[in-house]
C-alpha cells in the first residue's frame, strides 16, 4: 500500500467514523458551551441548554435502529472504537436516563442556577466518557474512559458545598479510585507486553495462537493481567471487594448524584465487562461485512438450486452469461465464509481455558457481591446506606449473565446470545426502578429534611403516592411478579438454567442457587422500610413534616415508575430488541 493510497483509507475510516461518532461529539460540544457560558456569568438557568443538549445525544445516538437486523458492526478511528447493536442500545439507554435525570435535577432543585454550569459540565463530561465505555476495542481506549468517568464522579459525590461528610465521600472515593486505576493500567500493560496488542480483537487472536504453547510463568502473568483488569472494572460496579467506597459514598453525596452513579456509571460499567469478557473469549470473523455479503451471497445460492451442484453446471440452466459470473462468485465467496467459520471455530476452541477463567472469576465476585449487599443492607438506619448495599447486591445479579455467555460462548452462539439478551433486559429495568427509588428519597429529603428510616414512619398518611409508588419498586427489586424486576431476573436466571443444561458445569448451578436464596433474603429489608412507612406512627420531630408533596414531583415519580408495573405489557418488545442488539455482537 502506498502513501497516497494510505491517506485515501485514513480519510474514509475517519469521516465514517465521525458520523457514528455523533453522540460524544454533541456532548463535547455542549460540555464546551456550558464552560464558556460559566465564564460570562452564573446566574444563567442551563437547565434547558442541557436539556437540548441531552435530546440531541439520543438522537444521535440512532435509537430506530435498535431492533434491525442491518444492524453490522464496524470498528471507529482504525479501531479504537467500535459501532453495534450493543453500543447502539447503550449509548440510548445512557442518553435516555440523562434525559429523565436532568429533569429530576430540575424538579429536586439540585443544581442551582449558580453551579449549573460546573455541574451539568461534570455530568456530560462523565456521560462522555461512559459512551467511549460501551464502544471501546481498545485496552488504552477502556482505561481513558473509565478515567474520564471517574474523575468528574469524584467532583460530583462532594457536590455539597459545607457539608463534611460530602467532602469525605468525595475524598474517599478519589482515593480508592486511584487506586483501582493504577492496578487496572498495570494490568493492563502485563497484557499488551504480552500480547504485543492492544486492540482486543487482535488480543484474542494473539491468545488463541500462544495459549496452547505457554509456560506457566507466562500463563500466571496472564492471569495475574486478567484480575487487575477486573479489579478496575469491578470498582465501577462496586463489586465485593472493591465495594468500600459505596456505602460511604453514598450516604455523604446528595441523593442526585447518588441516582447518576448507581445507574449510568453502573450501565456503562456493565457494557464494559460485556465487551472485555466477549473480546478476550472469542475471535471475531476478519471483517462483519464480509460476512453480510457472504450471506447475501448464500441466499443468491439457495435460490438458483445449486447446493450441491458444481459451478459449471449452472451453465446449463441459466442463459445470461453475466448471471452465471455472479452465480459462481456466490458459491466461491460462500465457500471463503466457510473456511472463516472453520477457522473462527479453532480459534475459538483454543480459547476455551480464557473463557472458562473468566466465568469463575466473574461467578466467585458475583456470589459474595449478591450475598454481602444483602446480608449488610439489613440494620441500616439511613435509607442512602440501604440502597448503596442494594445497588452492590444487584450488581452481583448482572454480572451473573456473564458466567452462561462464557460457558456457552463459541460452544452455543444462541444461548449465548440470550445471555447477553438477558443482561440489557435487566439494565432497562434497573435504570427505572432506581431512579425512581432516589427521585422519592430526593424529593422526601426536601419535604421532611431527612434521610433516616425512622422519620419515614407512618408517611402512608402523609403522602401516599410516593409510598405506593416506593413500595412498587422496592418489590420489583427484589424482584416480585409481574413487576418488571422479575422479568429482568427472570431472564438472567433462565439464562443461567440454559448454560448449566447445555454444559452441566457445577458453578452455574451454584450461582443460581445463591441468587434465588439472595432473592428471598433481600424481601426483608424493603418490607422493612414498607413496613414502617405503611404501619409506623407518624412523627413530629421533623418542623416541615407536614408540608404536601407538590403535583410535580407526584407527577414525576409516578411517570418513573410507571414501566415497573407495565413493562410486562410490552416486554415481548424490550427482549426482541435486545436480542437484536447483540447478534452481531456476540457473532
Amino acid at each position: 500500500m502506498n502513501f497516497q493510497s494510505l491517506i485515501t483509507d485514513l480519510t474514509a475510516d475517519s469521516q465514517n467514523s465521525i458520523m457514528l461518532f455523533m453522540p460524544e461529539i454533541c456532548l463535547s460540544l455542549f460540555i464546551s458551551l456550558f464552560l464558556l457560558v460559566r465564564l460570562m456569568s452564573r446566574r444563567i438557568d442551563l437547565f434547558w441548554v442541557a436539556l437540548v443538549g441531552a435530546v440531541a445525544g439520543l438522537i444521535s445516538s440512532r435509537p430506530w435502529e435498535l431492533g434491525s437486523e442491518e444492524l453490522i458492526g464496524s470498528e471507529l478511528f482504525t479501531g479504537l472504537l467500535v459501532h453495534d447493536g450493543l453500543t447502539v442500545a447503550m449509548r440510548t439507554i445512557l442518553m435516555g436516563f440523562l434525559v429523565m435525570f436532568l429533569i429530576f435535577t430540575k424538579i429536586s432543585g439540585i443544581p442551582d442556577r449558580e453551579d449549573g454550569a460546573d455541574i451539568y459540565t461534570l455530568i456530560f463530561g462523565a456521560t462522555l466518557g461512559m459512551c467511549l465505555m460501551v464502544s471501546a476495542n481498545h485496552l488504552l481506549v477502556v482505561f481513558l474512559a473509565i478515567e474520564m468517568t471517574s474523575v468528574p464522579s469524584y467532583v460530583l459525590a462532594a457536590l455539597m458545598k459545607g457539608r463534611r461528610r460530602g467532602s469525605e465521600a468525595g475524598l474517599k472515593y478519589a482515593i480508592y479510585g486511584a487506586g483501582a486505576a493504577g492496578i487496572m493500567l498495570y494490568g493492563i500493560s502485563l497484557l499488551a507486553g504480552l500480547t504485543s496488542s492492544a486492540h482486543l480483537p487482535t488480543i484474542a487472536l494473539q491468545l488463541a495462537e500462544i495459549l496452547p504453547n505457554m509456560s506457566a510463568s507466562e500463563q500466571a502473568v496472564l492471569c495475574l493481567s486478567a484480575v487487575m483488569i477486573a479489579a478496575g472494572v469491578a470498582f465501577k460496579l462496586s463489586v465485593v471487594p472493591f465495594h468500600f467506597w459505596a456505602p460511604d459514598v453514598f450516604h455523604g453525596a446528595c441523593a442526585e448524584v447518588n441516582a447518576f452513579l448507581s445507574i449510568a456509571s453502573k450501565a456503562a460499567a456493565l457494557a464494559l465487562l460485556l465487551r472485555l469478557a466477549v473480546g478476550l473469549g472469542s475471535v471475531p470473523l476478519e471483517t462483519v461485512a464480509d460476512r453480510a455479503e457472504s450471506q447475501g451471497a448464500a441466499a443468491n445460492v439457495q435460490l438458483l438450486d445449486i447446493q450441491q451442484t458444481r459451478p459449471v453446471a449452472i451453465v446449463e440452466d441459466v442463459a445470461d452469461d453475466e448471471a452465471v459470473d455472479s452465480a459462481v462468485a456466490a458459491v466461491e465467496t460462500t465457500d471463503q465464509f466457510d473456511d472463516r467459520i472453520a477457522r473462527k471455530a479453532a480459534k475459538d476452541a483454543q480459547l476455551a481455558p480464557v473463557r472458562n477463567f473468566i466465568a469463575l472469576l466473574v461467578a466467585f465476585f458475583a456470589v459474595i457481591t449478591t450475598t454481602f449487599g444483602n446480608l449488610a443492607a439489613y440494620g441500616q438506619t439511613n435509607i442512602k446506606r440501604m440502597l448503596a448495599y442494594s445497588t452492590i447486591a444487584h450488581a452481583g445479579y448482572m454480572i451473573m449473565a456473564i458466567c452462561p455467555l462464557m460457558a456457552l460462548l463459541g460452544v452455543d452462539s444462541s444461548g449465548a446470545e440470550n445471555a447477553a439478551s438477558a443482561l440489557l433486559q435487566y439494565i432497562v429495568v434497573y435504570v427505572f426502578m432506581n431512579l425512581g427509588a432516589f427521585a422519592i428519597i430526593a424529593f422526601l429529603r426536601n419535604y421532611i429534611g431527612s434521610e433516616e428510616i425512622s422519620d419515614y414512619s407512618g408517611m402512608i398518611k402523609t403522602r401516599p403516592a410516593l409510598v405506593i409508588c416506593l413500595a412498587l419498586i422496592f418489590f420489583s427489586l427484589v424482584g416480585l411478579p409481574p413487576l418488571a424486576g422479575f422479568l429482568g431476573k427472570f431472564a438472567i436466571f433462565a439464562s443461567i438454567t440454559e448454560a448449566y443444561t447445555a454444559t452441566t458445569q457445577t458453578y452455574l448451578l451454584v450461582i443460581l442457587v445463591v441468587a434465588g436464596l439472595n432473592t428471598a433474603i433481600s424481601l426483608f429489608y424493603y418490607l422493612a422500610v414498607i413496613k414502617t412507612m405503611i404501619m409506623g406512627e407518624p412523627t413530629t420531630a421533623k418542623p416541615v413534616g407536614n408540608l404536601e408533596v407538590g403535583k410535580i414531583e407526584t407527577a414525576y415519580v409516578i411517570a418513573i415508575t410507571a414501566p415497573t408495573v407495565l413493562l410486562i405489557v410490552c416486554w415481548e418488545s424490550v427482549a426482541h430488541v435486545a436480542q437484536q442488539a447483540v447478534v452481531w455482537f456476540i457473532a
